[in-house]
């Protein structure tokens, strides 16, 4: 039997804001193991052009995905929400190992079970090259993004 993932659905603007920064603190920890017990254990995902199943899967593809996006921040904000429903928006940055820094931009469709695990994700994204002195996410990699960092409406994202 699935352990609740509190907020439940069906989501308020209160509890879906706090799935989506629960989600964003999840993906910043850059710990493909502690991310992926966030979704259900058959979960679906289309990820760009990769269709992970299940919680093996999601661990391969965030293994690969991290190894490769190096110096990972994203910001997520709350896009709109119904029942067990959530769409967001988002914006990630993060260098390759040439040190070429990238914005990565897209928009999620997530899907909830009554546990509040995500047992459906779809996410379009496209990447676009950025001088380091264009970044705008600057916070410590040792945990999430302060509560005091602006997010992407207040960066003009």
């Amino acid at each position: 039997m699935a352990a609740d993932r509190p907020p439940l659905p069906p989501f308020t603007r209160e509890t879906a804001i706090q799935k989506v920064r629960g989600a964003e603190d999840g993906w910043n920890s850059c710990d493909p193991q502690r991310v992926s017990l966030a979704y259900t254990e058959d979960s679906r995902w289309r990820n760009r052009a990769e269709f992970p199943q299940g919680r093996a899967q999601i661990v391969e593809f965030l293994t690969r995905k991290w190894a490769r996006e190096l110096e990972y921040r994203l910001i997520k904000e709350l896009w709109a929400f119904e029942g067990n429903r959530i769409a967001v928006r988002f914006a990630y940055e993060w260098r390759d190992d040439s040190r070429q820094w990238y914005r990565s931009y897209g928009n999620e469709n997530w899907e909830f079970d009554e546990h509040g695990l995500m047992r459906v994700r779809h996410a379009s994204i496209n990447d676009r090259p950025i001088a380091e002195s264009e970044r705008k996410f600057h916070w410590d990699r040792s945990g999430p993004r302060p509560a005091d960092h602006p997010g992407l409406s207040d960066l003009g994202l």
